[in-house]
């Protein structure tokens, strides 16, 4: 509302730009972090080595990020050089705060996780806000961008320093020089680190290509940044359930368990969040982008928009429950080389198909790839998931999933007609929500999801 979208576009591909160097900053760090601190007797030395190696490699990272915005030809004489290099604070300030929140998952703390993003969340959007309440609407001026994005810098920042006071409430923190540590940590992390950075190319790199490609790529990054961001929220669920199944996996497998029922119940909760966001994305991407943006960023007779990419990319969150349960079973077997190969076929073709089809067609040619490139990967990768470690459902769980979606499905297939306006879609997103926990309650959908104890017990 307070920019134009040529701001909007500058906004969403700055931070696209630095996503893909937030991944090569993390290098599989956090994954590894989750592992190694359930370990209690090592954790103080353990986050120690983890933050040096972290800083250095957020410091590294986004340095070259920065550099390299500023030389780009095609970007010169725009806002994104100097909005990216006040964009990169943010993930500088997340991403070392992050190694924290592995502190928190391992201890069964995340309500302090909670805290901190939630407060950061009200500074930043209480800020931001305030350019409506002073009046600003559509604005042209650069300097409002740049603001924003300080501002967004400034709410990481809190994130950073509350989660690091909390993680000192739990645990000391002996920060060491300890080469040995550290040159294990990275060896460790290296499979972590180029199969996260595979999936960071074919996911995440597009916002960046159509900057390149595309001469009025501030109104196609306008458009599809906005769906950038909740494809995020949509992929980052399941990641976060995985990294918090890891360890128990990684210490069953270690002790020879049978691990079956706990793959089996991580599997179907991971279909369940990839279908529902599926889902929404599918029937109410017209109401969500009026919710989240105003009329003018929808489709019209004559040109896509947001809800055309919403709908479009409805397909890629469905197929990543496929994708990224294999992913961290591989991983968590050693078998990063198989896993790796697969996932830079995809980079590669995600590549090649971004650069023939994002000139002619724009974010709508990158949403086509994504869908190509998903579908491609599940077929790879999921079987090689189950021959190596076998999953086991219990077929009352399926048929409660298979209920479930089939209601939800026709239940927003029944309302979608009706949301015509802003109001009457917010009033239909809080009573889906409220269904949703309704029908889940009296479903028995909570059984799905994975119990460590429960399971392994089994």
């Amino acid at each position: 509302i307070a920019m134009t979208k040529e701001l909007v576009g500058n906004y969403n591909s700055a931070y696209g730009f630095l996503q893909l160097f937030g991944i090569l900053a993390d290098f599989g760090l956090y994954a590894i972090a989750v592992r190694e601190l359930s370990r209690p007797e090592q954790s103080t030395r353990m986050i120690g080595a983890l933050f040096i190696l972290r800083l250095a490699g957020v410091c590294l990272s986004l340095g070259t990020a920065v550099l390299l915005v500023w030389i780009i030809p095609a970007w010169r004489g725009t806002p994104l050089p100097l909005g990216v290099t006040f964009a990169s604070l943010t993930p500088f300030f997340t991403l070392t705060g992050g190694i924290f929140r592995s502190v928190f998952q391992v201890r069964y703390r995340m309500h302090l996780v909670f805290i901190a993003e939630v407060l950061q969340r009200i500074l930043t959007t209480a800020l931001i806000g305030l350019f409506i309440v002073i009046g600003i609407r559509g604005t042209t001026d650069t300097r409002i961008l740049d603001l924003a994005l300080i501002i967004g810098s400034a709410g990481a920042f809190v994130y950073f320093l509350l989660s690091f006071l909390f993680v000192r409430r739990l645990t000391s923190i002996a920060i060491r020089w300890d080469a040995p540590l550290l040159r294990e940590l990275l060896r460790k992390a290296f499979p972590f680190g180029v199969a996260y950075l595979c999936i960071a190319f074919y996911r995440q790199f597009d916002l960046t290509l159509i900057a390149l490609l595309r001469p009025d790529f501030e109104l196609q990054n306008a458009y599809y940044g906005i769906v950038a961001r909740i494809m995020d929220m949509g992929f980052i669920m399941p990641t976060f359930l995985l990294n918090s199944t890891l360890p128990t996996l990684h210490e069953a497998s270690m002790r020879g368990k049978d691990t079956r029922f706990l793959l089996g119940n991580t599997f179907l909760t991971l279909l369940l969040i990839g279908s529902i966001s599926a889902l929404f994305a599918a029937f109410w991407a017209r109401p969500l982008t009026m919710l989240l943006t105003t009329d003018s960023y929808l489709a019209t007779a004559t040109r896509p928009g947001t809800d055309t990419a919403l709908r479009l990319l409805s397909i890629p969150l469905l197929f990543n429950s496929f994708i990224i349960f294999p992913f961290y079973t591989l991983l968590n077997l050693g078998k990063w080389r198989r896993l790796v190969s697969s996932l830079l076929l995809g980079s590669i073709i995600s590549l090649v198909l971004n650069l023939l089809l994002i000139p002619s067609f724009g974010f709508v040619g990158a949403a086509y790839t994504s869908i190509i490139v998903h579908l491609l990967l599940a077929l790879l990768l999921f079987p090689q998931g189950l021959k190596a470690m076998p999953l086991r459902l219990a077929e009352t769980s399926v048929m409660r999933l298979a209920l479930f979606l089939l209601i939800l499905t026709t239940t927003l297939a029944v309302i979608t007609p009706f949301l015509t306006s802003t109001l009457f879609a917010a009033c239909g997103l809080a009573a889906m929500a409220v269904f949703l926990v309704l029908m889940g309650w009296a479903l028995g959908i909570s059984r799905l999801f994975p119990d460590g104890r429960d399971t392994l017990s089994k």
